[in-house]
C-alpha cells in the first residue's frame, strides 16, 4: 500500500520540469576527469541520478546503483551512468564516494543542471534513450520504481 501512496505523489509532483517523453535538455557538469557536455552522451543510453550526500533517501539509493546497476552495465559500450551531486564540488564528492562507490559522481555545485529537471526533490533518476529521449524518470527510492528502472533500462540496451 505504501508504495501506491509514493508512485501517486510522484505522477502529481509539480517540481518536476522534464518528464517522459521530453528531450534531455544541455548542460555541464564537473568530475574528477573533467567536464562533461550532455552533447556528449547523444547515441548512448543514459542514467542520471541527482542526489545530496545529507540525502537520507539518497544514501539508501546509491548502493542499489552501485550494486545493480553499475556493477551489471559498466562494462556496455553504450551506457552512461551519471551520479550528480546536487550543490556538491568536485572535491566533496570525491571525499563521500572514497572507499565506498566505484561509478562516476559529477559536480552540479550552483543547480545549473539539476535545474533544468527540476524545483526540487531528490533523489531523482532519468532514463534517457539513444535519440535523447527520457523514457523514464522518478523522484526518491521506492524497490518497487527502482526494479522498473532496471528492467526499462535492460530492454533499452538490448535494442
Amino acid at each position: 500500500m505504501l508504495a501506491v501512496i509514493v508512485l501517486q505523489v510522484q505522477a502529481q509532483d509539480d517540481s518536476s520540469l522534464i518528464k517522459e517523453g521530453d528531450h534531455l535538455p544541455k548542460f555541464k557538469v564537473q568530475s574528477e576527469k573533467g567536464e562533461l557536455n550532455s552533447e556528449d552522451l547523444k547515441g548512448k543510453v543514459v542514467l542520471i541520478n541527482f542526489f545530496a550526500t545529507w540525502c537520507p533517501p539518497c544514501k539508501k539509493e546509491l548502493p542499489h546503483v552501485e550494486e545493480q546497476i553499475w556493477n551489471s552495465f559498466k562494462s556496455h559500450k553504450d551506457f552512461e551512468l551519471m551520479i550528480v551531486g546536487r550543490e556538491h564540488s568536485v572535491t566533496e564528492l570525491k571525499k563521500f564516494k572514497d572507499g565506498k562507490y566505484t561509478m562516476p559522481f559529477y559536480a552540479d555545485t550552483d543547480r545549473s543542471a539539476f535545474s533544468l529537471f527540476a524545483t526540487q526533490s531528490i533523489p531523482r533518476n532519468y532514463l534517457i534513450n539513444r535519440e535523447g529521449e527520457v523514457i523514464y524518470a522518478s523522484i526518491g527510492f521506492a524497490p518497487v520504481e527502482f526494479e522498473k528502472m532496471i528492467k526499462l533500462l535492460k530492454a533499452e540496451l538490448k535494442k
